[in-house]
This record gives C-alpha cells, structure tokens and sequence, in this order.
C-alpha cells in the first residue's frame, strides 16, 4: 500500500539545509513544499551543535566596531582547509551568510548578537553569531521549525524518512519514503537532499575515515549517510570523504567544553601531566588528532576562575556542568591529587606559555577524549547545489547541501574551521530556496 504525492519541491531532511531550504523557496506562496524528516525527536546535528553562525560584514559586527567582509571570511577558511578546489562554493557560501543572518535576526524574529566572547583558531576576527544567551542550536532550530510548520504551502511529514530516489532517463523527479507503514512516492520538480553525513554508520566510517579509530560520536544517530547509497549508482562523484568535524574537547560524560577556553588560559595535560600541546596551535577538531595520540586517548583541561567567568555563558559548559563533567580542585595540592598526577610535574606543566598568563588557583578541570560530531565529506556540489557525477555533469532535478555535500574542511579534519557545518548547511539551503523560488 502506498501513497502518491505531488509537490512542487520535496526536501528530504528538516535539519538546517532542509528547513532553510524549504523556507526560502516557501516565500513564493504559489511554490508547493513537502519537507520529509526522519525524526524530529532525535533531532538533527544543528541542533546538537552551538548553534552560532559564521558570517562576514554583518551589522552586528559592524555595531561592535568588527570590520570584516565575505571576502575575509572565505580567505580565512581556505587559508586553514588549503582546499583552493572549491574557492567558488566557499566563496559563494560566505556571500550570503550576512543575509540569512540578518534575515533569521530581522524577519524571523530570532535574536542575534556577534560573540565576541567566542575566539576561535583561525579566525582573524570574531564572525560568529548566536543568541544572547548562547542557548545553543536546540532553540534556533526550533523556532525555525515552528515557522515552517506554520506555512500554508509547506507540508511537514515527521518520522517518514527518506527511503530512495526517483529516477526517470537520468533525471531525479522525487523521492520514495515511509510512514506510518505506508510508502510514499513523491513526485517533485525539485528534489533537495539534507539528509545528513555519515558519522552514525559503523561500516562508512569504517570505509572512510578508519584512521580515526572508535572516537565517540557526538552527533545525533540519525546521520546513517543513506544518500551515499542512493547516488553512488547515479555516478555521483565523492570529494574528501576522510575529513570529519572532530573534537578534542569531548568530556568522558558525552558533553563539551567551550572551545574558548584555550585562548582563555587553558592548559592540556595528559594522564602523566605532562604539556604535550599548544593550546592555541589547533582549532577544536585538530585538536582531537592531538588528544588521539595522547596515553588511553585522554587529556585533562585545567583552567581558573577568570577563564571560567567567560566560558560558563555557553550552552556546552552548561550541559557539562550538569552532567557532572567540570571539577574544582582550591590549590595545585588538591589538584594534582585528584589526578593523581606527580605533584611538581603538574606544577611545571602549568608554567605559562610565553605571552600567556599564568592561571591562578582556585582551578577548574574536566577530563576530556576525542570524538566526531559530524563528516565533512559527501558528493560534490557546485555553488547553486547542483550535485556533480564523476565527469563533471550534474544530476537533472536534484539539489544537495549540509551534510550530504562535500564541506569546507578540505582533505582533512584539521582544515575545519568553527562555524563551517552551519555555513555549508544554512548557506546552501538559503542559495537552492532562493533559486527554486526565484525560478531558476
């Protein structure tokens, strides 16, 4: 038994690329969207993830004095990922930031301030933007969800996943999917897929990023790469399939540190207490390969009062404060005791590095491994999201963008740069919108 359904665009996946996507075209109100997501109870990584976006001459930075521009912003992260290959998709992807940006803050009603307060490796000037209370990805998610809900063009069918593609003389012209224990065929002029990466299946993992072991996986268990399956057969061509969105600031309850804090005075040690990095050297997913090949793949972060003044406003801090994650310790005694940790081995360790200042006691720490929040690699894509095979054509009638498409970290998880997974989700979903809606 199954049902058919026609639409003018079907959007496989509400997570940040999907609900963007959906949102944008849906401003046509003659434009007829159905948006097909897996489980709205399990969420998707963009609301698991900090929620803040990274954006170029907005006017939230210019109001803070910040002079910034698209053009800095992609620089910058070409600069740490070294993938010139895909200039055009970055460049196109940080030329629209500002615009969602103020468009979530300004007609959608979602507040927005640039963090000042949220260093980040790699970053020449703070770009990131989030709610004032650094509520995290959760709220903003949601808010965005209820307003699509709310659009009388828009159909929005929960716990009905994707299932498959349809496929007529090489043309995508919908998709099969189920709920309820009925199928559903799906039939649209456009077909936009945001299904999400890879990094809650075993065997791709396995297949492609091997080197990385069994890191604890951070994001949500949804994220099973099903499109994999579905466009390899369609010659799709795969780009940077071994690079990842890791973390090196993952605590042994599951939560995260806030990645501010080396840049606050925070010190690594590992389980002999020994210094083994600069703090400041790697962003949070380069950091994960450090910690990796630390002793049992552990660290202990050590910080103090005056850090934690700044890093609490987070939502990770918060979530790690309540998981039981963060310890105090008063003096250096206390601490190296709880970490059984030779004494003046700890206390040399925590000698500042030059330029740095010294943490001052009473001291804060947090037990910390490495984990994958998400992959950052997926099929290719050109700068309107049309989704490239192998000889360099793309797919008639289908779109891609978030997880499912190739990211912005290059070959490598250490090209990653903070805020690049809801650029490529945000962004791509806010080009194709535009484009369905607009016609072309």
């Amino acid at each position: 038994m199954h049902e058919n359904i026609e639409v003018d665009v079907v959007v496989g996946g509400a997570g940040a690329c999907g609900v963007m996507a959906a949102l944008r075209a849906s401003e046509d109100p003659d434009i007829v969207v159905a948006v097909l997501e897996k489980s709205m109870t399990e969420g998707c990584n963009a609301g698991v993830s900090s929620g803040s976006l990274a954006a170029g001459g907005t006017r939230f930075q210019e109001a803070a004095g910040i002079d910034d521009s698209a053009e800095r912003h992609a620089d910058d992260i070409l600069a740490a990922s070294g993938d010139e290959r895909h200039r055009e998709l970055v460049d196109a992807l940080c030329g629209v930031a500002a615009d969602y940006v103020h468009w979530v803050a300004d007609d959608l009603g979602y507040p927005m301030d640039v963090g000042t307060d949220m260093a980040r490796k790699g970053m020449s000037v703070p770009r990131l933007h989030a709610d004032p209370a650094r509520a995290g990805g959760g709220p903003l998610m949601g808010h965005l969800r209820r307003l699509l809900a709310d659009r009388p063009n828009v159909a929005v069918l929960d716990e009905a996943p994707v299932t498959g593609l349809r496929v007529e003389d090489g043309t995508v012209v919908g998709v099969r999917a189920r709920q309820g224990g009925h199928d559903l065929v799906v039939s649209a002029d456009v077909t936009v897929l945001a299904t999400d990466g890879f990094a809650g299946n075993r065997a791709l993992m396995q297949e492609f990023c091997a080197e990385l072991g069994d890191p604890f996986h951070g994001g949500v268990s949804t994220a099973t790469g099903d499109a994999i399956g579905w466009l390899r057969p369609l010659g799709a061509e795969l780009r940077n399939m071994g690079a990842c969105l890791r973390h090196g600031q993952v605590t042994l309850h599951g939560t995260r540190v806030n990645p501010a804090l080396p840049w606050l005075g925070a010190v690594l040690v590992n389980r002999d207490g020994e210094r083994f990095v600069d703090e400041q050297a790697n962003g949070y997913s380069g950091l994960a390969g450090v910690v990796q090949g630390q002793p049992g793949e552990r660290a202990v972060m050590i910080w103090d009062d005056e850090a934690q003044q700044t890093a609490q406003h987070s939502e990770m801090m918060r979530e790690s404060e309540s998981a039981g994650a963060l310890r105090r310790a008063p003096d250096i005694t206390s601490l190296a005791a709880a970490l059984r940790i030779d004494r003046s081995v700890l206390e040399a360790s925590l000698q500042p590095l030059p330029g740095r200042r010294a943490l001052v006691a009473p001291f804060h720490y947090a037990w910390l491994t490495h984990g994958v929040l998400t992959t950052q690699g997926g099929v290719a894509i050109d700068p309107h999201g049309r989704v490239l095979r192998t000889d360099g054509t793309s797919i008639e009638g289908l779109r891609a963008g978030g997880g499912v498409a190739v990211g912005l970290a290059g070959t490598q998880s250490g090209g990653y740069s903070s805020g690049n997974g809801l650029l490529s989700a945000f962004g791509m979903g806010w080009i194709i919108g535009n484009e369905i809606s607009s016609g072309r």
